[in-house]
């Protein structure tokens, strides 16, 4: 796959269009989506290992780099120092609960492959890239019932849930809801959106596509 491709998928974000979003005084606004899971699998205290986990990165994940990589399967990774919006994601939940979203992803897309986006012409799974795809994450989340409604309310998120955006060029983008709050109760969030893990205020900085709470599959 080419570098372009894995540009497509991993949602790049130059630091030109950043700066004039972050210096808007009025937020954009969200899309509304209807709900399918209410009765969310995490705690009423939210996914809290799973942000520290995100914010451990803080520090060492200092670039933002969407080049194809081939990865080990299961457990890949790109070198720490480097990576995507869904990177983050995906190395919180292997730290915090030792869950490989890599294998689910991969799992599940090779059952239902037909379910997923065909946006990059593939015609046959990739454990590669798969699960650094925003747009699979969201399939992969919807079918595993995790998704809520999309809101601009900060009482409606909690630590933990994960919110997917739209940057311009039609880029999509994915955060982690901090435990940490404005003073108007909206919460920060921990993403790599072009200068590596960072936790800002931006959960109403693009328009939102999506809202998860995925508590990870329990041990049998």
């Amino acid at each position: 796959m080419s570098i372009i491709h894995a540009r497509r998928s991993s949602e790049r974000g130059p630091d030109g269009w950043r700066k004039r979003l972050l210096g808007r005084r009025s937020f954009l606004l969200a899309l509304a989506l209807p709900a399918v899971c209410t009765a969310a699998r995490a705690s009423a205290g939210g996914l809290l290992a799973l942000v520290r986990a995100a914010r451990s990165q803080i520090g060492v994940t200092l670039r933002y780099d969407p080049a194809y990589t081939p990865l080990a399967y299961p457990g890949g990774d790109v070198p720490p120092e480097r990576g995507v919006c869904t990177d983050v994601v995906i190395r919180a939940y292997r730290k915090a609960y030792g869950c490989d979203l890599q294998r689910l992803v991969h799992e599940d897309i090779s059952r239902a492959f037909s379910a997923y986006p065909k946006t990059w012409g593939m015609k046959r799974p990739d454990s590669n890239i798969d699960h650094r795809r925003v747009p699979n994450l969201q399939v992969f989340f919807e079918r595993q019932r995790a998704r809520l409604p999309v809101s601009e309310r900060g009482a409606d998120y909690l630590p933990g849930d994960l919110v997917t955006q739209m940057l311009p060029g039609n880029l999509p983008h994915i955060v982690i809801v901090s435990d940490r709050r404005r003073g108007d109760g909206l919460p920060l969030v921990i993403h790599n959106i072009g200068q590596g893990a960072r936790e800002e205020d931006w959960l109403l900085g693009a328009p939102l596509t999506g809202h998860y709470r995925f508590a990870p599959p329990q041990p049998a």
